[in-house]
C-alpha cells in the first residue's frame, strides 16, 4: 500500500499568520515590526513578502482571520447558551464574560487595531469597520427574530453596549463588565 506523504510542518503562510496573530493581539500592530514577525515565524523575508505584499496587507489578512474565527466562535457560544432570540441577545454579554475572563484576553482587536491605524483608508481598518458591521447585523438579526420595536436603534444601543463592556473590561481588567452590560441590555430589550 502506498503511503501519502504528508507535512507536518505548517506552511510558511500559517506560521506567519499565527506569529502575527500573536504578535498583533498581544502588543499591537504598530508595535510590531515586519522583522519581529519574520523572527517569530522562522521564515525567510522573501517567504513573507511572497505571501503578503506589505505589513498593512498582513494587518489585514490577520484581522479578516480573526473576524471569522471570533464571530463564529460568540455566535456558536451564544446559540449554545439560549434557543430564543431575546434571550440570546442577552446571552451575549455570558459569551463575552467568558471571553474576558481568559487569561489572554487583551481586548477586541478590531477596536485595538483601528485606534492604533487611524486612516479610515487602511486596509486593516477597513477589516475592523467589516467586523463591525457584521457584529450589528448579526445583533439586529436577533432583534429582528424577537420582534422588538425600532430594530435598527435597538441594535446600535446593543452594539455599543457590547464594545463598551470589552473596552471598559480590558481597560479595567475586569470580565464584570459583561455583567454590567447585560443588566443594561435586558432593561433595554424589556423597556423596548
Amino acid at each position: 500500500m502506498a503511503r501519502t506523504k504528508s507535512s507536518s510542518k505548517p506552511s510558511a503562510r500559517d506560521r506567519i499568520m499565527k506569529a502575527a496573530a500573536d504578535l498583533f493581539y498581544r502588543e499591537g500592530v504598530q508595535n510590531v515590526g515586519i522583522d519581529r514577525v519574520i523572527a517569530e515565524s522562522g521564515v525567510a523575508k522573501m517567504s513573507l513578502y511572497n505571501n503578503f505584499k506589505s505589513k498593512d496587507a498582513l494587518i489585514a489578512a490577520w484581522l479578516q482571520q480573526r473576524d471569522a474565527n471570533w464571530r463564529e466562535w460568540f455566535q456558536k457560544t451564544v446559540e449554545k447558551q439560549a434557543t430564543d432570540p431575546a434571550q440570546r441577545l442577552i446571552a451575549m454579554f455570558d459569551a463575552l464574560e467568558e471571553w474576558f475572563s481568559q487569561s489572554d484576553f487583551r481586548g477586541c482587536a478590531f477596536i485595538n487595531s483601528s485606534v492604533e491605524l487611524v486612516d479610515p483608508e487602511h486596509p486593516g481598518y477597513q477589516v475592523a469597520i467589516e467586523h463591525q458591521q457584521a457584529m450589528f447585523d448579526y445583533i439586529l438579526q436577533l432583534v429582528n427574530a424577537a420582534n422588538i420595536a425600532n430594530p435598527d436603534t435597538v441594535a446600535e444601543q446593543l452594539l455599543l453596549l457590547v464594545e463598551g463592556s470589552i473596552v471598559v473590561a480590558m481597560m479595567r481588567r475586569n470580565p464584570a463588565a459583561a455583567t454590567h452590560a447585560k443588566a443594561a441590555a435586558t432593561t433595554l430589550i424589556q423597556a423596548a
